[in-house]
């Protein structure tokens, strides 16, 4: 089972898997008070990776799990170095030792959800696919899957997967703003039964409307932070599309962080949506979503509104 929300817990002691921010991001208090909001609001999974914070987001997940005493539901993944000049990629030794590393700093016999970080150009899939498998049998993880794979990418593990177990989920980057998985890979998953599940559903808080047109970007936002991998998105096209989500947002009394996620949630080719919320308070519009559902006629203006942006 994949819940409807997951907690992305990627800026837990640090941004990502970027090891010039390893330290930075929430600190381990901070994410405890996150993760105690996210539980309490209903949210029971929990997405990270080895490579978070080099670590250390597995950690804080780990400690906040002891001290609760609880146990969410658990995504994680490897493939990026966990420190500058470590070793990357998905051979099977390193799969098998990364895996263990994470078991240890979660404090958890197993984890549900696994999954490639990123595609290897190096190491053969089917190769990739039988030590996932292996973890898989021997009850180390519930499932696995990939992340950061286009449609060919896709195809080609589940080809390398033969007669063996295939890789039950998927996870990109899928919002308003970044829909490029639609033509084939949204196609694909519908067809091979691959979960899909989506991760920067607010588009680095592009879709919060934060940013605006000739305003600096607010202190501490992704965009002073971590700019580049939303770079495509300072046009005078994505504003223009941004003022017209607003009045959408505005003429049913909700706000546009919460109208982006509920456009993703009326899609049921979606089936997991990650948030990445930095306080609390952030988690507002997940609710606000789910009180307020789009309708299919909202979902069509929404969509014309960024088609024409």
């Amino acid at each position: 089972m994949i819940e409807r929300i997951g907690l992305g817990c990627g800026n837990f002691g640090g941004i990502g898997s970027a090891p010039e921010f390893f330290g930075q991001g929430l600190t381990e208090d901070q994410a405890h008070e996150l993760m105690d909001a996210a539980w309490a609001s209903g949210i029971t999974h929990f997405d990270t990776a080895d490579a978070y914070g080099g670590g250390r987001s597995e950690q804080a997940i780990g400690r906040w799990m002891r001290s609760r005493g609880v146990r969410p539901r658990l995504t994680t993944k490897t493939f990026h170095p966990m420190e500058v000049g470590a070793d990357y990629g998905l051979e099977p030794g390193r799969i098998a030792r990364q895996l263990r590393s994470s078991l240890d700093r979660l404090g958890v016999d197993h984890v549900d959800l696994y999954l490639a970080h990123d595609y290897d150009r190096v190491v053969p899939l089917a190769e990739s696919a039988g030590a996932f498998r292996a973890a898989q049998a021997d009850g180390l993880i519930g499932g696995y899957g990939v992340s950061n794979f286009d449609a060919r990418q896709l195809a080609a593990v589940l080809e390398a997967a033969g007669d063996g177990t295939a890789p039950q989920a998927i996870q990109n980057s899928y919002s308003l703003l970044a829909r490029q998985d639609e033509p084939e890979l949204l196609p694909l998953c519908a067809e091979r039964g691959v979960a899909y599940l989506a991760f920067s559903p607010l588009a680095g808080g592009w879709l919060t409307g934060k940013y605006r047109r000739g305003v600096p970007y607010p202190p501490g936002s992704r965009m002073t932070q971590r700019p580049e991998p939303y770079a495509g998105f300072v046009t005078g096209r994505t504003f223009e599309a941004l003022a017209r989500l607003q009045a959408i947002a505005t003429s049913r009394g909700t706000s546009m962080a919460s109208l982006a996620l509920a456009w993703l949630l009326s899609d049921d080719r979606v089936s997991q949506v990650v948030i990445g919320p930095a306080r609390p308070e952030h988690l507002a519009p997940v609710t606000e979503a789910l009180e307020h559902p789009v309708t299919p006629q909202e979902r069509a203006a929404i969509d014309q509104a960024v088609a024409n942006g």
